[in-house]
């Protein structure tokens, strides 16, 4: 098969587009009718089609049938930009007026507030990362479409909801104080040591797809394994660690306001 495969289901692209129009129509037509006088948004509609950009090219790329069919360190790849730079590219993207009038229907705001308390948002984030890495439910997703589409769509969904606790900028379902977010980061970091250690130290090859699949580059199944593993180790404590200095950034930065 060529693995130079794009996604253009319509479902996919019809869902994106959809989305980006709904965005435009209410950050730009719409706009003075949910908050008079506002400007345009130029930095949130940056972050937020940045974000829906990364989106597409994270699941509808060649990178998503590489994942799927040859190297686990690309479906690593897949993981980390769903848990980041997408989710937190979205998130600013939402100015307060953008969401304030969905959040303030009852059930919504109370819906999103439970499911972006620390406790719950950084318990559903570490169950969903580390149970998708069990065997059974990995191969799963790697033979079966849905359970692949589920599987993506539960990394990205507990990861918008563990990042919304950081870096929301509604007033309704507002972030954490910058203190709490710091510690928060931290013992999330904290929940991510299992499944790092599965991938990186395990002896064996851990799922069948992979070990089985057509080599396309020099490494073996093992070491790509091991690749994958690294990937989202380094790449959870170098996120942890720029997320914990931009909340203290602003920690401090609004210490100085205070002080003025």
């Amino acid at each position: 098969m060529d693995w130079w495969h794009w996604h253009t289901e319509p479902e996919l692209i019809g869902g994106l587009l959809l989305v980006v129009w709904l965005y435009a129509v209410f950050t730009g037509p719409l706009r003075d009718r949910i908050a008079p006088g506002t400007p345009y948004p130029l930095g949130s509609a940056i972050s937020f089609y940045s974000g829906m950009i990364l989106f597409y090219l994270t699941v509808g790329s060649p990178l998503d049938f590489v994942g799927e069919i040859y190297l686990f360190s690309a479906h690593m790849a897949q993981h980390i930009l769903l848990m980041y730079p997408v989710s937190i590219l979205l998130i600013l993207g939402m100015p307060d007026w953008l969401t304030r009038p969905v959040l303030r229907i009852p059930p919504v705001g109370k819906l999103l507030r439970a499911l972006t308390h620390p406790v719950v948002a950084g318990l559903v984030f570490a169950i969903t990362l580390n149970a998708w890495h069990l065997p059974l439910l990995y191969e799963s997703a790697l033979r079966i479409r849905w359970v692949h589409n589920l599987e993506h769509a539960t990394m990205f969904g507990t990861s918008f909801l563990l990042w919304w606790v950081v870096f929301s900028r509604s007033k309704e379902v507002p972030p954490l104080p910058y203190g709490a977010q710091i510690i928060f980061v931290f013992f999330v970091s904290l929940t991510k040591i299992p499944v790092a250690a599965y991938l990186t130290f395990s002896s064996e090859v851990l799922y069948p797809t992979y070990e089985f699949a057509p080599r396309i580059t020099y490494l073996s199944a093992i070491d790509d394994q091991v690749l994958g593993g690294a990937m989202k180790t380094l790449t959870g404590k170098f996120a942890g660690v720029f997320i914990m200095a931009y909340s203290f950034y602003h920690w401090q930065k609004s210490q100085e306001k205070e002080d003025e």
